[in-house]
């Protein structure tokens, strides 16, 4: 038996003034961004009817989730403006939703903008602008301003809302438009989103980050953190379900702190609870997670709750305490293994991810063996693993014990090798045993199978029965059959869901 934690949760009439105190100047900016839109849309709406063609766009986007949620305000916003989506043909406007990261990331980004050199010498009214991360680094927008001059506006993940007063100011004065923000920007409600499914979902929870890991760019570029209303995020994801969505993904850069800078005592856990008992979603999940904020009350929510997926994406970056407090990390190798084995005994059979840095600076082999001693102990189902990348800004870029290139390569192949060894293991498990998949749709390689995911994040492929039947967005059983390193194959069982 295990103490249970009790969890006071608030009456939803204790959140009756939430929304009276998110209105502020952002939230007052958002009813000028619908006149900018409506404008534009006029605009466009004016050149259908001349050339019998409506404008089209595309947002190419990079990094994390938090990106892909962007991603779909921005094509929000373009739908509310008249644009569509691009058909096999040069766009009218494409938006690079950028991250930063890793420097691969930029560099990517950099390439793809230079190629459109020549395309926009051969159509002069095409609109390229680029958001996101990268843009809040000063460097990078002077860069851009610089050696891009085919870039038309620039603007930073602060001001995405502001996109329709931006994109007008573009067009309607035919200049270059550079507007980055250096403050923590504020939470703003009532931007328009084109979801990317009919039946999952993100729900942002929160932006910006406190935590200043010693490797990362993020709190610099998405500012600290800003938790949303308790009675919008409610509002949200009672709407989802009222449109059927299955699945929900809870957003943030360290999810186990929201509320932390609100003043109606709501946490995490409360929010989950909260959310659990507003909604019939089948399916609700949450990243990212900080170990040092991974509270007790949260396991028991967890456990608690069958619809809350019984998958943890839990962070781990290095094995080696030390390595951890020169990364500012806030918990040791003993103290994330002791959040684990109670989370595994609390929840039992819950799949695990993680994300390692190898090669950070000042690790020795001793520091990475540690890190694969953690591998081995807890059995990820998966791991999102990198090597060490210099952000410009972070106090790791200063550090003098930068790692040769060839050592953190080899050092990575063998912590691959061994993560790839444990979750072909866990799969193989899994054979003989019916899971329940979230049809996601046909398979991207083969339009005779299915592919979906169970709630342990793992991605099951299905043959595909019936081509009368879709069975996209349903719930259904699937019996495992054989098992691969980074997938299930499986055989339908039944789908009544």
């Amino acid at each position: 038996m295990h103490d249970r934690t009790m969890i006071r949760v608030p009456d939803l009439d204790d959140f009756s003034g939430s929304a009276e105190e998110n209105i502020n100047a952002g939230q007052i900016d958002i009813e000028k961004q619908h006149l900018y839109m409506e404008q534009i849309r006029d605009r466009n709406d004016m050149y259908f009817a001349e050339k019998n063609r409506k404008r089209t766009y595309e947002v190419r986007n990079f990094g994390c989730q938090m990106n892909e949620h962007d991603a779909e305000k921005l094509r929000g916003m373009l739908h509310e403006m008249g644009y569509v989506p691009n058909q096999d043909e040069v766009p009218d406007l494409i938006v690079f939703n950028t991250c930063c990261v890793r420097e691969n990331a930029e560099e990517k980004v950099y390439g793809h903008i230079g190629a459109l050199k020549s395309l926009k010498r051969d159509k002069e009214d095409m609109i390229i602008a680029v958001c996101g991360c990268m843009t809040e680094q000063e460097h990078v927008v002077q860069e851009i301003r610089k050696k891009y001059e085919n870039v038309d506006l620039v603007f930073g993940t602060h001001n995405l809302h502001r996109f329709p007063e931006l994109l007008h100011k573009c067009i309607f004065t035919n200049t270059r438009v550079f507007e980055i923000s250096n403050t923590d920007g504020e939470v703003v409600e009532g931007v328009p989103v084109l979801r990317d499914s009919d039946f999952k979902a993100w729900v942002t929870i929160m932006y910006g980050c406190n935590n200043f890991c010693s490797y990362c760019i993020v709190p610099y570029v998405r500012g600290r953190e800003r938790s949303r209303a308790v009675c919008d995020i409610l509002a949200e994801v009672v709407e989802l379900d009222k449109a059927g969505i299955k699945e929900i993904t809870l957003l943030g850069q360290n999810v186990n702190s929201y509320g932390h800078d609100r003043r109606d005592g709501v946490d995490f856990a409360t929010l989950l609870k909260l959310i659990c008992d507003s909604t019939s979603i089948p399916r609700i999940r949450f990243m990212t997670s900080h170990p040092k904020d991974l509270s007790d009350e949260l396991i028991e929510v967890m456990a608690n709750n069958e619809r809350i997926c019984r998958h943890l994406h839990l962070p781990v970056q290095s094995g080696s305490t030390r390595i951890l407090e020169k990364m500012n990390r806030k918990y040791t190798k003993e103290k994330y293994l002791e959040l684990v084995k109670k989370v595994k005994e609390r929840i039992p059979g819950i799949a695990l991810s993680t994300d390692i840095i190898v090669g950070f600076p000042g690790e020795t082999e001793e520091d990475f063996n540690e890190t694969l001693s953690v591998v081995e102990e807890v059995r990820f189902d998966s791991a999102f693993t990198f090597i060490y990348s210099k952000r410009t800004g972070t106090p790791a870029a200063r550090f003098e014990d930068q790692i040769p290139e060839e050592v953190a390569k080899e050092r990575f192949n063998r912590l691959l090798e061994l993560q790839n060894s444990i979750s072909r293991e866990i799969n193989e498990s899994y054979v003989g045993r019916n899971v329940e998949v979230l049809v996601e749709g046909l398979s991207r390689t083969n339009d005779k199978k299915y592919t979906g995911r169970t709630e342990g994040n793992k991605v099951v492929n299905f043959d595909r029965m019936d081509e009368n039947i879709d069975l996209s967005g349903r719930i259904v059983t699937v019996r495992i059959d054989s098992a691969q390193t980074w997938s299930l194959n499986g055989t339908l069982v039944n789908s009544k869901n």
